[in-house]
């Protein structure tokens, strides 16, 4: 399946479900399109220790798991390195996701912190009234949570929490997360065949 291509930034934070964040970003990569990725410090930690990939050479990391023949193009940015084309309004992106969102990430959105390069981003996205879906991965959630998702969501925000349908009768993990991952590219507006619909 193809359509345009685009070009898109991923954050991946601290949240549990790094496998989502990783699977995304290789499935925009098969597909053509170009991949802003920006990792915080508690992602990389996930990395370790959810995937158990090594992260002690994270250029290395990366070259081994996003790129590999795939033909879209990936540009990887530290959380201090504001030179990323993505940080100003100027630069025509196409959206962002983050997947998965941790709290605390989603927290600095809602309140237009821009700690961060991440942070700087969905802030654009938001200002530029540009694509930018998060995909929070916690539970329970307390009433802070709900209302910066709230306060997102009346802002044009797109909150797709990681919670996977069972309609398509998956039968491994893999499944799971393309259920997720398909969902996430949905609200991107990028075909994919990650997942058979309700009805096919």
């Amino acid at each position: 399946m193809t359509g345009p291509v685009k070009n898109l930034t991923v954050g991946i934070t601290g949240a549990s479900g790094a496998i989502y964040g990783v699977r995304l970003v290789q499935e925009l990569l098969a597909a053509g399109h170009t991949v802003h990725l920006i990792i915080t410090e508690a992602g990389w930690q996930v990395f370790h220790d959810e995937l158990e990939l090594d992260t002690s050479d994270r250029e290395r990391l990366i070259a081994q798991t996003f790129q590999g023949d795939r033909p879209g193009r990936l540009h990887y940015w530290t959380l201090r390195d504001f030179s990323c084309p993505t940080a100003s309004g100027s630069h025509r992106g196409d959206g962002m996701v983050i997947v998965p969102c941790s709290m605390g990430t989603l927290s600095g959105v809602a309140h237009g912190a821009s700690g961060n390069l991440l942070e700087r981003v969905a802030d654009v996205c938001i200002k530029e009234g540009r694509k930018l879906v998060l995909v929070p991965r916690e539970t329970p959630l307390n009433a802070i949570h709900l209302q910066n998702m709230l306060t997102l969501s009346q802002l044009g925000v797109k909150i797709l929490p990681a919670m996977p349908g069972f309609y398509q009768k998956p039968k491994t993990l893999d499944d799971i997360v393309n259920f997720v991952v398909g969902k996430t590219l949905d609200a991107l507006d990028i075909p994919h065949s990650l997942f058979r619909r309700w009805g096919e």
